[in-house]
């Protein structure tokens, strides 16, 4: 499929002919959805935890007599519906991540990556990079397509200066071309890729398809 690549300026440049393989394939929504939320359930710290009443620490002995109270006969204080007493079924420290097969992460990539391009928001960038590493320098080249809207940036390799550029940009993220989210991409309201970045991606794919099917054999 072909596509326009921008220039910094905003204007187009010429066109460039992309994997169809990548960027045209029917957007599978089920597969998107697993994605993401194997993604949410991979970044959940588990931490969460709760006394029960043999973790509360207290005396095991009545608090009052068993009779001429007029109160309910109570064991110790520790019983969960006493004030300071253990939880009942509280929550426990767990872990909720758990593994996608490769495939089906690759085919969600793609299908967001389809999705994007067939709404018309995805853009081909000329690679740039951000030298001085400022704020200002980026956020002025990031006027040209658009501003305000989360966006995503999808970069040729690991350019510290220029996610150094957009730290302090609220609604900008930053992502590799092999190292892609699925919940950042599909929730990016705007994807600008680099130039480098989609040809990159072709490779990226059938190198990764290539090894499968050695596997396979």
């Amino acid at each position: 499929m072909k596509c326009a690549v921008y220039g910094i300026n905003g204007k187009e440049l010429r066109t460039i002919e992309l994997d169809e393989a990548v960027f045209g394939l029917p957007v599978n929504e089920d597969v998107i959805w697993y994605a993401i939320n194997n993604e949410l359930a991979n970044k959940r710290q588990g931490t969460a935890s709760t006394k029960d009443r043999g973790e509360i620490h207290g005396s095991n002995a009545k608090p009052f007599k068993q009779k001429g109270t007029g109160r309910a006969r109570r064991g110790d204080k520790k019983s969960p519906i006493m004030v300071g007493g253990g939880t009942v079924f509280g929550p426990k420290p767990k872990d909720f991540s758990y593994s996608m097969p490769r495939k089906a992460k690759q085919l969600a990539i793609k299908s967001i990556l389809s999705l994007k391009a067939q709404s018309d928001n995805l853009k081909i960038v000329e690679d740039f990079s951000i030298e001085s590493g400022k704020t200002k320098d980026l956020a002025g080249l990031l006027k040209n397509f658009g501003e305000g809207e989360r966006t995503v940036v999808v970069l040729k390799d690991n350019d510290a200066a220029i996610k150094r550029a957009g730290a302090n940009i609220p609604w900008l993220s930053f992502l590799s071309y092999n190292r892609l989210r699925a919940h950042d991409l599909f929730y990016g309201r705007r994807v600008l890729m680099l130039e480098t970045a989609a040809k990159n991606l072709s490779d990226f794919y059938s190198v990764d398809k290539a090894r499968a099917e050695e596997a396979g054999k």
